[in-house]
């Protein structure tokens, strides 16, 4: 995984692709995404079965 410190510095990487420029985030992004319940969860002992449990109920 590569991290740059900002848009800006991924943009004058070399390897940058202009096609995937849709796909960069804020660090923002990142930080709410893996603060959801799912990602929290990944430490419970039963946590394959919680989690399609918890993909089975409606939301």
């Amino acid at each position: 995984m590569n991290l740059f410190r900002s848009e800006e510095h991924v943009r004058n990487w070399s390897q940058y692709d202009p096609a995937m420029a849709e796909q960069l985030r804020p660090l923002q992004y990142y930080l709410d995404m893996f603060a959801r319940e799912m990602f929290r969860a990944r430490t419970r002992p039963d946590f394959i079965s919680w989690l399609r449990a918890s993909q089975a109920r409606p939301r």
